[in-house]
């Protein structure tokens, strides 16, 4: 059931209009998906759906200030 109380998480994206938004190529978005690494997604049958908060969180998760920091994590 659904509460008011509630965030909406935004729009739900395709995996074309999600690597769009996010600025990956389509081919990435599916890598991560075999290889694991990559934002949340949802697979509904045989589609497959990521909410652009997801994206928005992946992407803010992997912010650094430089690049000795990216091998840290």
């Amino acid at each position: 059931m659904h509460s008011e109380s509630q965030q909406h998480p935004g729009p739900i994206l395709t995996e074309k209009q999600a690597a769009e938004y996010a600025g990956f190529s389509v081919r990435t978005l599916q890598g991560w998906r075999v290889r694991g690494g990559g934002p949340q997604y949802s697979k509904i049958g045989r589609s497959i759906r990521y909410r652009q908060c997801d994206l928005d969180a992946f992407i803010e998760a992997n912010l650094t200030t430089s690049t000795s920091e990216a091998g840290a994590k």
